[in-house]
């Protein structure tokens, strides 16, 4: 059955969770060969530990075996990968997508509705922000992962040989830059990266900005909302002061100045802890992570990635492919063998699963502190209600481009934001989707 649209659809969809999504309908299977032999699924995706995590599940279940197929990351063409097989009709039967793509691949009618595989008990144990963000319409369209809970990491020698506060707000944060600054006029307490708004979507996401919503049968786009302005102004006061750095992340200039004591903060996410250790192991014990700051003190904050296990439409396996997911997501087993290749801090969106990953975890770079209990507080402070749209790539794609620019001196920030909405309703009239008005 292929997907369609009304206007009842949207705005049954608009009531339950802001998002306008298709109808439809989805394959099946139960998990048996049709012979009474295993049945075999076929997986995609691209993070680390999934070759083993494929290994020790084919090694314990004989009634399903898996097929694994690494591919680029989403953004570096798994996305792509993945869409031009459901249009081909080769897609494989589960595929890793992130949160923020997640509506993109359901409104292209890509995915398959797996609300009747999902039980009571397994979304009990979900983080309930992860749950709704693979709830669209009122129906589940994948299996959570993990979560990115935002953490800010600093380098508490620094911080103790300047006497310096970890922030609590970001009025706070702004002091402690300019503090840092006067104490140590090459170091600075964090970087804004041109090419990744993915940190800066998290602060709108923080701030109780509202991206996305649907009024009626159309779409209101706001990358621009009052929220999100005043995030755009807080950044840009920083840059102009040169209070923060502006680098490409994970760049050579961007771990040089890390490696050199340049940069002595890090605005990150759970996983953020596990990049720190293996990019500067000599700093081991220098380092801390604390909740990162909010406009008014309280615990807020959004998610910087996670990712999730979607079944294609194509699928006639749907319910061997889902039980295979929520192994992954919920069995210690994969935990364990996930990690066995090499050091990660992912942060499981089961709850079951993060004394396992917690235990895991050597904590020993950041000097003994549990960082997972940390990631608990910071999950569970993730402010609800945010909502992905259904041309995410092109939001993102129009950030990073006029990011870049403004990095260059050629616009600002708030130019950008604009620019991103811009794109974006472009996209969804090219789609044939309406737009609300402001």
């Amino acid at each position: 059955m292929s997907p369609s649209w009304s206007r009842t659809t949207v705005a049954t969809v608009a009531a339950a969770t802001a998002l306008a999504l298709l109808a439809a309908c989805g394959g099946g299977g139960d998990g048996a060969g049709g012979d009474g032999g295993p049945v075999t699924i076929t997986y995609w995706g691209w993070t680390k530990g999934t070759e083993q995590t494929v290994r020790a599940f084919n090694a314990t279940h004989r009634d399903i075996k898996v097929k694994y197929e690494e591919i680029p990351s989403g953004n570096a063409g798994g996305y792509a990968k993945i869409s031009n097989a459901v249009k081909a009709g080769d897609a494989p039967d589960l595929v890793s997508i992130e949160y923020p793509s997640l509506p993109e691949f359901v409104s292209q009618g890509a995915l398959q509705d797996i609300s009747g595989y999902l039980t009571a008990g397994l979304k009990k144990k979900l983080l309930p922000q992860a749950l709704e963000l693979t709830t669209l319409g009122g129906r589940n369209w994948a299996v959570p992962f993990d979560a990115a809970p935002q953490t800010y990491y600093y380098r508490k020698d620094f911080f103790r040989a300047h006497h310096l506060t970890v922030p609590r707000t970001w009025k706070e944060f702004r002091a402690t830059a300019a503090a840092a600054k006067k104490a140590d006029p090459r170091a600075r307490i964090a970087t804004f990266f041109p090419d990744d708004p993915t940190t800066f979507e998290a602060m709108a996401w923080q701030a109780g900005g509202r991206w996305f919503a649907t009024r009626g049968d159309a779409w209101k786009v706001a990358t621009d909302d009052p929220a999100t302005k005043k995030v755009t102004a807080y950044w840009q006061g920083l840059l102009d002061d040169g209070l923060v750095n502006s680098a490409t992340s994970f760049s050579p200039a961007w771990t040089g100045a890390l490696k050199k004591g340049d940069t002595v903060g890090y605005l990150g996410a759970s996983w953020g802890a596990g990049v720190l250790k293996g990019l500067v192991p000599d700093q081991s014990g220098k380092w801390a992570a604390a909740p990162i700051p909010s406009w008014d003190g309280k615990p807020a904050g959004g998610m910087l990635g996670g990712s999730t296990w979607a079944v294609t439409k194509g699928s006639e396996h749907a319910a061997a492919a889902v039980r295979f997911a929520t192994w992954m997501s919920t069995s210690p087993q994969a935990v364990k063998a996930r990690l066995s290749s090499g050091e990660s801090s992912a942060y499981p969106a089961a709850a079951p699963l993060r004394p396992v990953a917690a235990k895991a975890f050597d904590t020993r770079f950041y000097g003994g502190q549990d960082v997972y209990r940390l990631f608990d507080g910071a999950a569970a402070a993730i402010e609800p209600h945010w909502t992905w749209g259904p041309a995410g790539g092109t939001t993102h794609t129009a950030l990073k481009d006029a990011f870049g620019k403004a990095a260059d001196g050629d616009g600002t920030l708030a130019d950008a934001v604009r620019a991103a909405r811009d794109a974006t309703v472009r996209e969804l009239h090219r789609r044939g989707l309406k737009v609300a008005g402001r």
